[in-house]
């Protein structure tokens, strides 16, 4: 009986597809197989990629690390997709059909950034503070029956 997925989020088989592709993107770009002056002067982190749920559109989110223009990098790599496409191919020889790959800008180093930056404001942690002195338990490792031999 066949199963479907739900919606509620990839599915096993694109995780593991997806952690492939990562893997094998970033040796191509490692090796240098690439011949652009902007991607040479950059070095370029795969964090993230997600496939369509039918495989054949790999999206990457690229971290450009020690480049000026992101925006740059991001279209060099996409100039230069087919070419990294047929690189990885012989990483993943398993596959049935090589996925189109697509590269976008990871932001999600900034939204932590802000996030971080959001806790450390001097009213939130004022209010972390007051939330840890109200309600705490005094000893949380003195619980009855989780034996501390003193039941």
């Amino acid at each position: 009986m066949a199963r479907f997925a739900t919606g509620s989020g990839p599915s096993q088989r694109q995780l593991r597809v997806s952690e492939q592709v990562r893997h094998a993107v970033s040796q191509v770009l490692q090796r240098g197989d690439v011949r652009d002056d902007t991607l040479e002067n950059a070095v370029v982190a795969i964090s993230e990629v997600r496939m369509s749920p039918d495989l054949k559109i790999a999206t990457c989110f690229v971290s450009p690390i020690g480049a000026a223009d992101s925006d740059g990098v991001i279209s060099a790599l996409n100039k230069h997709s087919k070419f990294i496409r047929g690189r990885a191919a012989a990483h993943l020889k398993q596959m049935k059909y090589m996925p189109e790959f697509r590269f976008r800008i990871d932001t999600s180093f900034d939204n932590y950034a802000k996030i971080d930056a959001l806790l450390r404001k001097p009213e939130v942690t004022r209010d972390l503070a007051e939330d840890d002195d109200d309600g705490g338990d005094p000893n949380p490792g003195d619980v009855p029956g989780h034996g501390d031999g003193n039941d």
